[in-house]
């Protein structure tokens, strides 16, 4: 069943269903912890991290925990590195304040962006034509300040499977989520410099947050690992060979970025 059509047999539960959520899901906060750091040894790869709640490690009790932490770590071991890394994210945002709080943050240079959003606008029923439009805008922000650096689109969660939202709901916000998905992997493939990356299967009910609705930290853990993954096959500017050629580069840990300071 579509979204339209869900919405139009079922809106005035769908509405008050919504309207619940927002008042009894339980308000997690942003975990502590630094939003900047180094880890690992070797030559330097220059990271950020943005986007929305989920970028932001709700669900961890600290950035160690969360998706910066994790993904800092397995990065600069899979490739012999050291990550220098920032996280621009804050919880609640759509695409479009994401870039917002990107034009107000002063950004570190960067060799690699991993954005994560689309949930939201999922709940406010953006279409995904003018989601692919925010889409677009925010990785032209990130290019104009780092012209030369991949980007890492994350894929949106199965929200059909968030324990957290009751039914016809979760079916609801589920198929708007799996439209912007599958729209964002068909942007993706015709742009250069970006590389879609699915999020991996999560269905253990121990991976989520308690809230239901939040990764916790042993989904970080599984997210932050298919994103090291996906660089296997990513045609980064530097990096000697084809996809074939970095892939067996990643598994002997060598470098994709390569930066004297």
């Amino acid at each position: 069943m579509t979204p339209l059509l869900l919405e139009a047999l079922a809106a005035p539960l769908l509405i008050v269903q919504g309207r619940r959520l927002r008042k009894d899901i339980p308000r997690l906060p942003e975990p502590d912890g630094p939003r900047a750091g180094e880890t690992g040894d070797g030559p330097v790869m220059r990271v950020l991290i943005a986007g929305d709640s989920s970028a932001a490690g709700v669900g961890a009790d600290h950035q160690d925990h969360a998706l910066s932490g994790q993904f800092a770590r397995r990065l600069a071991a899979a490739y012999g590195v050291r990550v220098r890394w920032q996280l621009v994210a804050a919880s609640g945002l759509t695409t479009r304040e994401v870039i917002a709080l990107l034009d107000h943050a002063p950004l570190e240079p960067f060799d690699l962006a991993v954005t994560a959003v689309g949930v939201n606008d999922a709940t406010e029923r953006r279409s995904p034509a003018r989601w692919l439009a925010d889409v677009e805008a925010l990785v032209g922000r990130l290019r104009a300040h780092a012209p030369q650096a991949h980007v890492l689109l994350s894929g949106l969660p199965p929200v059909h499977r968030f324990p957290a939202l009751p039914q016809p709901l979760r079916t609801y916000l589920g198929a708007r989520a799996r439209d912007l998905d599958r729209a964002l992997a068909r942007w993706s493939s015709a742009r250069p410099g970006t590389t879609y990356v699915p999020m991996p299967d999560m269905d253990e009910p121990a991976l989520a947050a308690v809230d239901g609705f939040h990764p916790g930290p042993g989904a970080y853990a599984v997210w932050a690992q298919a994103l090291v993954a996906a660089l296997g096959a990513v045609p980064v500017a530097g990096a000697p060979g084809g996809p074939a050629a970095r892939a067996a580069a990643a598994a002997d840990g060598a470098p994709l970025f390569l930066r004297s300071r």
